[in-house]
C-alpha cells in the first residue's frame, strides 16, 4: 500500500485500520504486525467487537450459548478450528493472528473499539482494552448494555444502534481529522 500510496491517493500519514468481529481481530494483528515490522505507521485502530483470543476462557465465552445467539461458543470454537486449523489449541500460536496473545500492547496506535453486554466477546474486549490503557494506549471503549453481537447491523433502526453507529463514525472522523471535530 504504501509504495503505491502516491499514484492511490493515500495519505501515508494518516492510516487508519477498522474491522468488526473476524475483521475486528484482523485489524487488531494489523496493528501488532504495522507496529512490530516497521510499518505503515497507524494513527487509529478501530476493532469493533473483536475475535481477538482463541482460548475460549472468558466467563462470557461459556454465557453465550443459545441457539438463537448470533455467535455463540459453538460458531467460535468452529471459527477459530477452520482460522488456525490444527493450531487452534496450540498455546504457542502467533499474535498475529490471535492478538490476545501478544505479550506487550504498548506502542499501538489510539483505539476504538466496543461491543455488547450479551456479546460473547465482552470479556475478551474489556480484556483487550484494560492491556491497552496498562500499556499507555489511548482507548476509547463503549458497552453497550442489552446488546449481542453485531446487534447495530441486524437491528440499525434500534436507537442503540444509531447510536453506537454514529459513535464509531465520529471515532474515526476524530483520528483522521484531528483538532477539527
Amino acid at each position: 500500500m504504501t509504495d503505491e500510496a502516491e499514484s492511490l491517493g493515500i495519505d501515508v500519514d494518516r492510516v487508519a485500520i477498522a474491522g468488526a468481529s473476524g475483521g475486528g481481530g484482523l485489524t487488531a494483528a494489523l496493528a501488532l504486525m504495522a507496529r512490530d515490522k516497521g510499518g505503515p505507521a497507524l494513527i487509529f485502530q478501530m476493532p469493533l467487537y473483536p475475535m481477538i483470543d482463541n482460548r475460549n476462557r472468558t466467563a462470557s465465552s461459556y454465557e453465550i450459548e443459545a441457539e438463537n445467539a448470533t455467535w455463540s461458543r459453538t460458531n467460535n470454537l468452529a471459527a477459530w478450528s477452520m482460522y488456525l486449523g490444527e493450531s487452534a489449541d496450540d498455546s504457542q500460536v502467533s499474535a498475529y493472528a490471535v492478538p490476545s496473545r501478544a505479550e506487550s500492547l504498548a506502542g499501538l496506535p489510539p483505539t476504538y473499539t466496543c461491543v455488547g453486554q450479551l456479546d460473547l466477546f465482552r470479556d475478551e474486549t474489556i480484556e483487550y482494552v484494560t492491556r491497552l490503557a496498562q500499556a499507555g494506549v489511548d482507548v476509547e471503549f463503549h458497552l453497550y448494555p442489552g446488546c449481542y453481537h453485531c446487534f447495530e447491523v441486524f437491528v440499525p433502526d434500534a436507537e442503540v444502534s444509531q447510536r453506537a453507529s454514529q459513535s464509531y463514525v465520529d471515532a474515526m472522523a476524530r483520528a483522521l481529522n484531528p483538532g477539527k471535530i
